[in-house]
């Protein structure tokens, strides 16, 4: 049996193309909101991220340049208004709303970030919303998981914007492993051997804390020695890209990483 011509459906790759190209044009830049405690790494991360040793230029949000000079140092290091935006000369594509930290569990900056991510859901423009969230939570910590974390994950849903757990220095937990073996009868050399096993428990009991929350990450990267050179933050933007809804913003976001031909390429093939 053949099946009639006009029954096959027909798709039209220039409108559909075009209609890519609108969005885009709409979503120009990747927006993320960084949260995290004061130790936990993230201008690390993002300078990381965006490849360079610079501080970014911030903006309020009337994208007027605030002049940095006239900033406390301890505004620098995110202490300031959840709506300004940080954006790094060397890779623009990305703007960065960071808060302060959380590791006080302060309500007041808990509904600050709540409000502003749910204010930036209702923007018409996907350029103006916030497409993806990082939580940095530091591995060094005896109680990584505190009560902001709990309050966050617990009390506060963020719609469609994935939220990202980024465990920070997590070297330190090896070196704490070993010392705990170490008091439990092993020799050095045998603590050594048994550390990463004990890092990976470790690990695995923190993530099952979260996930057994009303409102779990959608996604966790593990991220150790970014002071060093060689230390990069691909699987944080390789796990950002495979929880995102948007094809638009997972090509956006591969786009700018300009730094990660591997990164790009593996995308790129899917």
């Amino acid at each position: 049996m053949s099946i009639p011509s006009n029954a096959i459906p027909t798709w039209d790759t220039k409108d559909a193309e075009k209609r890519y190209t609108k969005l885009k044009e709409n979503a120009d830049r990747f927006r993320v909101v960084i949260i995290g405690g004061a130790n936990a790494g993230k201008t690390t991360i993002l300078k990381k991220i965006c490849d360079t040793i610079d501080d970014p230029e911030i903006y309020n949000s009337y994208g007027r340049k605030i002049d940095s000079s006239n900033i406390e140092p301890t505004a620098l290091r995110g202490e300031h208004d959840i709506g300004n935006e940080m954006v790094f000369r060397s890779n623009p594509t990305y703007i960065f709303h960071d808060s302060r930290g959380f590791e006080a569990g302060g309500v007041d900056e808990f509904r600050k970030v709540k409000a502003f991510v749910a204010d930036s859901a209702k923007q018409l423009l996907l350029k103006h919303q916030v497409h993806a969230i990082w939580y940095c939570i530091a591995m060094d910590d005896d109680r990584p998981i505190t009560y902001a974390e709990k309050q966050f994950f617990s009390e506060s849903g963020t719609g469609r914007v994935p939220v990202i757990a980024v465990f920070t220095k997590c070297e330190a937990l090896e070196v704490k492993a070993i010392i705990a073996l170490q008091d439990e009868g092993y020799d050095f050399d045998e603590a050594i051997e048994r550390a990463p096993k004990y890092v990976e428990e470790k690990l695995k009991n923190v993530h099952k804390i979260l996930e057994a929350m009303q409102y779990p990450p959608r996604g966790h990267v593990y991220l150790q020695e970014l002071e060093k050179p060689e230390g990069d933050c691909r699987n944080l933007v390789k796990c950002t890209a495979e929880v995102l809804d948007s094809k638009v913003l997972q090509g956006l976001l591969i786009s700018a990483q300009q730094n990660s031909m591997e990164t790009s390429m593996e995308f790129s093939l899917k």
